[in-house]
């Protein structure tokens, strides 16, 4: 049985008139009769009754009919998804992010993309910066979200924003009201980013505090910033954050104090593989960078 069969048999059952049909297909019509009789012959089942005055449909042939238009439907969807696949806009996109990326920014990402690309299944990974980097040579991931400079010969980078810090607290534990009494915070317990998780960014924090004339008390390590957020709202310490989380927090038990006077900053890039000139990719990083952190 061959897909030419099928089509001419739709044409009939359609048409139920043999010389309409094979004027609708360009060809005459005892071949069209004979393709019919051989795919009755192949199938073991009457599909139409002929008489001089009409042609009809067998109760096979009607089940048959619906069968088919509905094998042709299918046809087309698979066609149409291979297509897409072979654009590079179907299948799947990873993308990966650190912690301490807002989660609005990536639900609006995803939401952007599903819309352009309804055919993608999109994977999110919370990881490192030094795993991403890794990841994405190996070919794991399709974007990355770091925080920190990145040398790779295989990636390309490209700058999101820049981000300051600001200090967190819980406003019943630590009674603060400026960045000058940053220096009163000297003999309280910190909570920081684990040194071999974050190591570039725990670097930042211990500069941070040495600018403002002490050592912090790290006592508890996170590799998470949500989770240092939460210990410091559960009143185990204070931090230093990004102040871009600052600015989307809205908790009511937490303060912030943006470091104003400190000259330092972290990059916040996107990157992606040099090899990779995918429609999503271009369309994903072009989202993030016209969105208003």
């Amino acid at each position: 049985m061959e897909l030419r069969h099928l089509k001419y048999f739709l044409a009939v059952a359609e048409e139920l008139n043999f010389t309409k049909a094979s004027e609708k297909l360009f060809i005459s019509q005892p071949p069209l009769s004979r393709q019919i009789i051989e795919l009755e012959e192949e199938i073991q089942a009457r599909l139409f009754i002929r008489n001089n005055k009409k042609v009809e449909l067998t109760e096979a042939g009607k089940y048959f009919e619906k069968e088919v238009r509905e094998l042709f439907q299918n046809l087309e969807r698979i066609s149409i998804k291979t297509k897409k696949i072979a654009e590079n806009i179907s299948g799947e996109f990873r993308i990966a992010y650190i912690s301490s990326i807002y989660a609005e920014v990536i639900s609006e990402l995803i939401k952007h993309l599903k819309e352009q690309f309804p055919y993608v299944n999109f994977k999110l990974f919370e990881v490192s910066t030094t795993k991403q980097i890794a990841a994405l040579e190996q070919g794991k991931i399709e974007l990355g979200i770091i925080r920190s400079p990145i040398k790779s010969p295989k990636i390309k980078s490209q700058l999101w924003f820049q981000d300051g810090f600001s200090v967190v607290y819980n406003k019943s534990c630590i009674q603060i009201n400026s960045e000058k009494e940053i220096p009163n915070l000297k003999d309280e317990t910190f909570v920081f980013f684990n040194k071999d998780y974050a190591p570039h960014y725990h670097e930042i924090l211990l500069e941070l505090c040495a600018f403002y004339g002490f050592t912090p008390k790290v006592v508890h390590e996170s590799n998470n910033i949500n989770s240092i957020v939460q210990l410091v709202k559960n009143g185990l310490g204070i931090s230093i954050v990004p102040s871009n989380i600052a600015r989307n927090n809205k908790d009511p038990e937490i303060g912030f104090i943006e470091l104003k006077k400190v000259n330092l900053y972290t990059d916040v890039s996107l990157i992606t593989s040099k090899e990779d000139d995918s429609e999503i990719t271009k369309a994903a990083v072009a989202f993030l960078l016209n969105f208003k952190k």
